[in-house]
């Protein structure tokens, strides 16, 4: 099966300042895959490229075989790492919003989720607590039949209840056929649901491998080998 994220030698400079140096990966469909690195390694940087917020400087990057266009915005659903909607809004005006911009967008979906959640679709989003809010943009990112789910920090600033709850929808939200790129500093909250893991420092792959695959072969955790690795 086609991989659905390929970079080739993709970088990405502002001025003289390399975010992203020539990164080469193949991300594969039917994985959770962690994009772990210290703060300014290039995570965001790596994201929001494929999701077509920004250019890079040079290289390839392809979701499903396809350059970044029209086509792979339907594909990724992107979860920014801060608050993107207008506090005057209603959930339910969010969700007319995404079903009318997203074709793959289910809204019965979301409604299903909001409705577990206890949160009511005609409260505004200023009357929400920070937990509450993350929780919407989650429901809403995850309830677009996507290929590939770009989420950034999806739990920095929840309780670990609400951690659970996030990632156990991440988990029962996505298809065989699409992928999950999770970006977090939070290893030890998010390594049970992680098949794969990618450790990116100073906009450079430092390794990538499944989870299995650390666990066997260095006898130790993901976050254990981070600290290891990012040691300062």
């Amino acid at each position: 099966m086609e991989p659905i994220l390929e970079c080739k030698v993709l970088t990405k400079r502002y001025g003289s300042k390399e975010a992203l140096s020539s990164v080469d990966l193949t991300v594969q469909r039917g994985r959770i895959i962690g994009l772990l690195g210290p703060n300014g390694s290039g995570k965001t940087t790596l994201i929001k490229i494929a999701s077509g917020l920004l250019s890079p400087t040079l290289g390839e990057i392809r979701i499903a075989g396809k350059p970044i266009g029209v086509e792979t915005k339907e594909m990724v659903s992107y979860l920014p790492d801060r608050p993107y909607l207008g506090d005057w809004m209603r959930v339910n005006d969010i969700i007319d919003l995404f079903s009318d911009f997203y074709r793959g967008f289910d809204r019965m979906k979301a409604l299903e989720m909001l409705n577990r959640l206890n949160i009511n679709p005609s409260d505004r989003l200023k009357t929400m607590s920070k937990g509450t809010k993350e929780k919407v943009q989650l429901i809403l990112v995850m309830s677009r039949n996507a290929e590939l789910y770009l989420l950034d920090e999806p739990i920095g600033g929840v309780d670990p209840a609400t951690r659970d709850y996030i990632l156990s929808t991440i988990i029962g939200n996505y298809s065989e056929n699409a992928a999950v790129i999770i970006s977090t500093h939070l290893i030890a909250d998010v390594e049970r649901v992680l098949d794969d893991v990618i450790f990116i420092e100073h906009g450079r792959i430092a390794l990538s491998s499944s989870v299995d695959g650390i666990r066997e072969e260095r006898g130790m955790s993901v976050d254990a080998l981070f600290r290891e690795v990012f040691k300062c």
